[in-house]
């Protein structure tokens, strides 16, 4: 199987709903579906804020990644995090999240983003393998802080 990755667009609406309220039901994410839906759709439309990648076939995906996008004068220009990223339990550690982890950090580079980003549960200690060999790295200074408006 392999971790291709597709841009994708309003048409691929429903396909990347369904993947990411099981992202969510996983994560005992509880989010009203049509908020879900008003805050994914931008993304497939073309918003300058983010961008969703469906991994695998486009008309079978098995996974999905959601980017979004920042600027850091700390790290010197445009910055991305990871917003979600998903691959369906049935097929994990087969190495498909770094494969897409590696991807889009190497596409990122090339198109200036000066950093990724991401956030991760602090128990999650699978998650934070994964990330720690895909070279990403806390930072020991700062923490993440959230005011929700």
């Amino acid at each position: 199987m392999s971790a291709a990755l597709h841009l994708a667009t309003s048409e691929d609406l429903d396909a990347v709903l369904r993947l990411v309220t099981a992202f969510h039901d996983e994560h005992d994410i509880s989010q009203d579906a049509s908020v879900r839906r008003d805050a994914v759709l931008p993304l497939l439309e073309g918003s300058p804020y983010g961008a969703v990648y469906l991994v695998g076939p486009t008309r079978a995906p098995i996974g999905y990644v959601i980017l979004t996008f920042g600027w850091s004068v700390e790290l010197g220009g445009m910055d991305s995090f990871v917003d979600e990223i998903y691959i369906r339990p049935a097929i994990r550690g087969r190495g498909l999240a770094s494969e897409v982890i590696s991807k889009l950090a190497a596409t990122l580079k090339t198109t200036g983003i000066k950093a990724l980003h991401l956030e991760v549960d602090r128990a999650n200690d699978a998650a934070i393998r994964l990330y720690t060999r895909a070279r990403f790295a806390p930072r020991d200074r700062y923490m993440l802080m959230t005011r929700p408006l």
